[in-house]
């Protein structure tokens, strides 16, 4: 006999969607409890809520405002906070040592958490994101670029874009129109990086405007932050074209295209006398060295990483000078008390200029150029970092902004004093290792170098030549998002010439 169908199937199957929406809910309950209760990072101070889940992360990410929450973080929590399900921040000087630095037998590997960097176009590697070896190899290469030597060859470089945007600003000066500084700032090094890197500038210093290559890069690198989304939750990359912008993508390879167009076309002068980036890799160029497409993306990344955030860095230290008149007039004292004339501001002589150092020092703990950390991924045996054990694939990292602004750190860690990296016996306490704005370890900036003689020259040329003053507008220039990097507005300055 046939089974009759009184209509409780009916019935079951229309429980199955409520079981499953029930299971789903148990399921994200239990995750939730688990995360913020019984996880072996439970136990590090940070908000539940992003125990539980990183979408607020994201969010502030998304925002630009991640770097403000962060710090609200560090200061109600403490020096080590759990800002995700898997991700703890620090904000020691020791904790530079375990993350970043050099590795031993007791100091063990932390790889680079890629869920942060942005792949490349053309699928080859650059410094930043290169496997462990492969980053040696590209080092050991790159830094003949960034030599002593290499800088003493290429002074003479630097000194002509410094010596146009010393001109250009006189006939502002003598015009009488104020200038946005943060700009004139992006023009000389985009130009002097240019020409460096790919043996020509940008032509930004003549044309007093940005070059439309200039122009894309920041474009692109206001929105690469969304890149993160994607990287997290690897099922929406089938959505990337939603959640990234199709103009975004374009510039993207836009800029991969003109690097790899005048990148190959300065490779095809070969080695010369010149004393530029390429010079210095095309000599040491050997069968370990860098292949077409990986001199390319390292190119790239020169581009941005060698102008950006220099210009960042001089346009935050020049804000606080100017909203800080005792620390500018006392600066501006030294540099035209020890040079007669332009002739003498040299690039040995610069380094002479102590107060100037501690200025630079100073601002780059108040608006260091990239404000966030650079996160890590614990070995899969975990490591202790500042007393917890932090298990294995876990993302860490030091926050550069929240380290620099916390006051277990630095006594009036919101005041702009050049005089705590002087001795000043007022500020004996401040941690002062805790500073690293190029980063710790074998993974450091390899242009420190380049980028320290970039900016006193600049300085000491300016506030040499020019009394500035700050106009009113200007005044919060400091209250910026980050998107990745800061998202810098103009900084208004009156310009006077110097009579002699």
């Amino acid at each position: 006999m046939l089974p009759v169908d009184n209509g409780d199937s009916a019935q079951y199957i229309g429980i199955l969607p409520l079981a499953a929406t029930g299971s789903l809910a148990l399921w994200v309950l239990s995750l939730a409890i688990y995360r913020a209760c019984f996880h072996p990072l439970a136990k590090i101070p940070g908000p539940k809520l992003y125990a539980i889940t990183d979408l607020p992360y994201l969010y502030h990410v998304s925002r630009g405002t991640w770097v403000g929450k962060l710090q609200e973080f560090h200061e109600k929590y403490g020096q080590v906070v759990r800002f995700g399900p898997e991700d703890v921040s620090f904000t020691t000087a020791d904790s530079w040592k375990t993350i970043y630095g050099h590795k031993t037998s007791q100091n063990k590997t932390f790889h680079k958490d890629l869920r942060i960097y942005r792949e490349t176009i053309s699928g080859n590697s650059h410094i930043i994101i290169a496997p462990h070896e492969d980053h040696k190899r590209m080092r050991r290469l790159i830094s003949h670029a960034f030599s002593e030597k290499a800088l003493r060859g290429q002074e003479s470089i630097m000194k002509k874009y410094v010596d146009l945007l010393i001109s250009k600003t006189r006939e502002n000066a003598k015009n009488g129109k104020t200038i946005d500084i943060v700009a004139w700032y992006n023009f000389t090094t985009f130009d002097l990086i240019g020409d460096l890197a790919f043996g020509e500038p940008f032509g930004c210093l003549e044309a007093g405007g940005y070059h439309p290559w200039v122009s894309m890069i920041f474009d692109v690198l206001r929105i690469a932050s969304l890149g993160q989304v994607v990287r997290r939750y690897t099922f929406l990359a089938p959505l990337r074209s939603l959640i990234i912008p199709k103009w975004v993508r374009e510039k993207g390879k836009e800029h991969y295209q003109l690097t790899q167009q005048t990148a190959l076309k300065r490779v095809e002068l070969g080695k010369t006398d010149r004393e530029d980036f390429m010079s210095y890799i095309l000599r040491h160029n050997d069968e370990k060295g860098l292949t077409k497409g990986e001199l390319v993306e390292n190119a790239s990344l020169l581009i941005i990483a060698g102008s950006e955030t220099t210009a960042t860095q001089l346009s935050g230290t020049t804000y606080h000078l100017l909203t800080n008149p005792s620390i500018y007039n006392r600066v501006t004292e030294e540099i035209r008390s020890t040079f007669e004339s332009e002739d003498e501001i040299t690039l040995a002589r610069v380094n002479d200029l102590q107060y100037m150092h501690a200025v630079f020092e100073e601002g780059f703990r108040m608006y260091p150029p990239v404000p966030t950390g650079l996160p890590r991924i614990t070995p899969p045996e975990g490591e202790f970092i500042e007393g917890y054990w932090i298990p294995g694939k876990t993302s860490v990292s030091v926050s550069q902004y929240s380290s620099y602004h916390n006051e277990r750190n630095f006594r009036d860690a919101e005041k702009f004093v050049p005089e705590r990296w002087l001795g000043d016996p007022k500020y004996k306490s401040d941690s002062r290792g805790v500073l690293n704005p190029f980063s710790y370890g074998p993974n450091n900036c390899i242009g420190k170098n380049l980028a320290y003689a970039e900016m006193r020259l600049i300085l000491a040329r300016l506030l040499w030549s020019f009394d500035l003053e700050m106009l009113p507008e200007s005044k919060n220039w400091d209250q910026q998002k980050t998107f990745l990097l800061w998202d810098k507005g103009p900084i208004q300055v009156k310009v006077t010439a110097v009579q002699r």
